[in-house]
């Protein structure tokens, strides 16, 4: 019995070492020391956990368009900020600012802060803080 529950022990150990192992380190796909802009539309908002994601069609540093990935919070970190399902839709006009991929050819983005200029909805800025 003791060593039933030795090994029961073991293996849980196993697959949480597992879980935490499969998660991607922010570091290894964008660079924290940097911070870009885009201003575009969003596509879609996918409103989802462990990150939600919007993909925006924005110009890159040569003026092209683009599908960006943007990641973002998780869906229960965002409805405790007020951001909803329901708060984003396609063709929406956004200016967001974040740390870009390590290859600027993914066009990914770990958002740092969201702008709706249409009415103003504001994320990742501090209260009062605005930002263009």
């Amino acid at each position: 019995m003791k060593s039933r529950i030795g090994l029961m022990i073991i293996l849980i150990i196993m697959v949480s070492a597992m879980a935490v192992n499969a998660h991607h380190s922010v570091s290894a796909l964008y660079d924290a020391q940097k911070t870009i802009k885009i201003e575009g539309t969003i596509i879609s908002f996918a409103f989802r956990s462990p990150h939600s994601l919007l993909v925006v069609e924005a110009p890159d540093a040569e003026g092209k368009t683009q599908r960006w990935d943007v990641a973002w919070n998780a869906a229960r970190e965002l409805a405790g900020q007020n951001i909803t399902r329901e708060s984003l839709k396609a063709g929406d006009k956004v200016v967001i600012t974040g740390n870009p991929g390590r290859r600027a050819e993914d066009h990914i983005v770990r958002m740092v802060t969201f702008l709706r200029p249409s009415d103003g909805l504001t994320w990742g800025t501090r209260q009062g803080e605005t930002f263009r």
